[in-house]
């Protein structure tokens, strides 16, 4: 048997089916992304199996492309020799609010409460409930197991998650949630494997087109850089992150609307709106220019300004891991950041840093360098499948 995982987004479709081995989901056997799903776009369906990689087009057909990528996932789960069979589905779900603290089976109540925090998480949360529905439809005989980015965060004390706002506010469910969750879990997870040092001080920095600070203490969040919404914190590809409210409050004398506002904090902002040319730091490096170098040097600055407000909530650093497309891959950054970090005793073996860019955790710390430096590929997959497992064993 085995957990297919998936984490359905605006245009795409990413997926991996985990083999249980007893109680327990392993790594995927076979993982690829449907993308070009957006209006227009050109669906295509990127996937490997036992390493073995395969690009296709999408069928053409009826439906709209989110519906014939699940008639093509659906069609190559059956066709490829040696797939195991389907025991549940485990979705990636953004947030959880205030009711959701740990996975669970989604019922028709479960989703209309989740639906309720779609404002919360506007480029993530919508999607990601579409996909449970169409995959309730797809595969009707499946348990749909939700399992969410907040959850790992519910072990936050009250003076992280509150802010300074009137009680009535905050036990109205206005308060700091944090994101990021399932690939903090396997962050953790992966350094607890190999270092004793985990159970200490640990700063994770999951850095992406979403980045976010998370510190952790015996193996548990106890602050981090994201909130209420997936927009705090440090800066991403087009997200503001951080942001003076009253620039919200300026914009609005000057009779901005509420889309005018979302849109520009979520899909105008970030790397791409100081750039003016690319979200994706990868473009941003090759490009060179006066504005490409401006926001690198402003995302860089956030992940150093906030990693220092981080280990100063764990009186010290023990552990640092970088992850994300960013974190995992950009050698630059994290020479950079860790040059910035060496007051408290970080310091990475260049030639390690560089090699880094594997599908396995590395360390990259030079041997007397007081705090441990990490790279870990993560995998939000495979957390959530072994969440589906658990639940599945429950029942």
């Amino acid at each position: 048997m085995a957990i297919l995982a998936v984490n359905a987004g605006s245009s795409t479709l990413k997926f991996s089916l985990h083999p249980c081995q007893g109680n327990h989901a392993l790594a995927s056997v076979l993982g690829g992304n449907i993308q070009g799903l957006e209006p227009g776009g050109t669906p295509e369906v990127g996937w490997s199996f036992n390493g073995v990689s395969h690009q296709q087009a999408l069928a053409t057909g009826e439906g709209s492309p989110f519906a014939r990528a699940l008639v093509a996932l659906r069609t190559l789960l059956a066709t490829v020799p040696g797939v195991p069979a389907i025991q549940a589905v485990a979705h990636r779900v953004v947030h959880g609010g205030a009711d959701f603290s740990s996975s669970v089976v989604v019922t028709a109540d479960v989703l209309a409460r989740l639906t309720q925090l779609n404002s919360l998480a506007p480029l993530h949360q919508p999607h990601n409930l579409e996909g449970i529905r169409a995959f309730q439809l797809a595969f009707p005989d499946l348990p749909q197991i939700a399992c969410f980015d907040t959850a790992f965060h519910t072990t936050l004390a009250e003076v992280d998650y509150a802010f300074a706002l009137p009680q009535a506010l905050t036990d109205a469910g206005v308060r700091r949630y944090g994101f990021h969750g399932l690939s903090y879990q396997f962050i953790m997870d992966t350094l607890a494997e190999r270092s004793p040092r985990a159970q200490g001080r640990v700063l994770m920095a999951h850095l992406g087109n979403g980045a976010s600070l998370c510190a952790a203490q015996g193996g548990k969040s106890c602050a981090t850089t994201m909130g209420f919404s997936a927009l705090d914190g440090l800066v991403m590809g087009t997200r503001t992150g951080n942001l003076d409210p009253g620039v919200l409050l300026y914009l609005l004398e000057q009779g901005w609307d509420l889309a005018r506002l979302q849109t520009l904090l979520y899909r105008q902002s970030g790397l791409l709106g100081v750039s003016g040319i690319s979200a994706d730091m990868r473009r941003l490096r090759a490009d060179g220019s006066v504005a490409a170098r401006k926001a690198i040097a402003l995302f860089t600055h956030r992940v150093v300004r906030e990693s220092g407000a981080m280990t100063a909530c764990l009186g010290g650093l023990d552990v640092l891991a970088f992850s994300g497309g960013i974190g995992e891959h950009d050698t630059a950054l994290r020479a950079e950041v860790c040059a910035s970090l060496g007051y408290l005793g970080v310091q990475i073996d260049p030639a390690l840093n560089v090699q880094a860019v594997s599908d396995a955790a590395m360390a990259v710390h030079l041997p007397h360098s007081t705090v441990e430096v990490w790279v870990v590929p993560t995998d939000e997959g495979l957390v959530a499948a072994r969440e589906a497992v658990r639940l599945m064993v429950a029942i």
